[in-house]
């Protein structure tokens, strides 16, 4: 039986920040082997007793909105369970208890507004990261990035393949023009 702790000990431990954000198809196999089953129990909504303390929403939100986006890479089901994140998030949020947990670890109760294609959320993710995670550059950037994303398209384009939508024509431009890497740079030079 997988409990938060071992979610977390991987996520943090094993993993780390330097593997957190990357394309690893290995690390996906590992993810998907190790914790595949708890994925789906969490997106069963089954693990919903983990989010009654920080470490276990901490746990709750990696399951919920990291994993998925590793061992579903490419597919629809990889944005399959972020409504379960988004809330268990808000949840957390209106509790401080973001505030419990220290580090760079704290950024996973934000990333489920960055996700989020609602345009509310993506503001309050950039006001959290500027106030609750000073200093971490990285972070702001991406998250005024996605940010300006919402607000340029009301939606991802480069989730539409994924999620089957059509993309409309502003859309295709943007992602042949560079896409989410252009946003990121025409943010960057502006700073």
């Amino acid at each position: 039986m997988t409990t938060p702790s071992d979610v977390v000990s991987f996520w943090l431990n094993e993993v780390g920040e330097q593997g957190w954000y990357k394309s690893d198809p290995a690390m996906d196999d590992e993810i998907r082997s190790r914790f595949g089953a708890v994925v789906e129990a969490g997106a069963a909504g089954e693990l919903t007793h983990w989010t009654t303390d920080p470490e276990g929403v901490l746990a709750y939100l990696i399951v919920t909105d990291q994993f998925p986006r590793n061992i579903y890479r490419g597919s629809s089901l990889s944005f399959s369970s972020d409504t379960l994140a988004l809330k268990a998030a808000k949840c957390a949020l209106s509790k401080e208890w973001d505030l419990r947990i220290s580090g760079p670890e704290r950024q996973f109760f934000y990333l489920p507004l960055m996700h989020s294609e609602n345009l509310c959320d993506q503001d309050r993710c950039v006001r959290l990261m500027l106030t609750r995670m000073p200093g971490a550059e990285s972070n702001i950037l991406h998250a005024r990035a996605h940010r300006e994303v919402i607000r340029t398209f009301g939606r991802f384009p480069y989730r539409n393949e994924a999620l089957d939508r059509v993309s409309r024509p502003a859309e295709l431009d943007y992602m042949q023009s560079g896409g989410y890497g252009r946003t990121l740079e025409t943010l960057r030079v502006a700073a």
